[in-house]
């Protein structure tokens, strides 16, 4: 399984089309074939930072994604607000265990 995690932080926060782009994003990222998980959130501390969190089966999948039109889409709209830092990291990893 590859998981990626990190943080996006923008300089000028969320605006309306960012969230929507983002909103788009997501909701096509969850319907790829491969995608275990797929979310943005938003750091409670710091509004203008995103938290990305990415979970796909294998790196075929994980390549296709970064093909697909939805992030082609997405990306252009980044580029109207583009981030001030970014923190990604990918990992190959196993499933996990539950934690509790």
């Amino acid at each position: 399984m590859i998981q990626i995690n990190g943080t996006i932080r923008l300089a000028e926060g969320i605006d309306s089309n960012t969230l929507d782009a983002i909103i788009t994003m997501v909701r096509a990222s969850r319907a790829e074939d491969g995608c275990l998980d797929y979310t943005f959130a938003r750091d409670l501390a710091d509004p203008n930072t995103l938290v990305l969190f990415e979970r796909w089966r294998d790196k075929e999948a994980l390549d296709a994604h970064g093909k697909s039109a939805h992030m082609a889409a997405f990306q252009e709209v980044m580029a109207n607000n583009p981030p001030v830092s970014r923190d990604l990291r990918i990992y190959e990893t196993d499933d996990g265990q539950p934690l509790g």
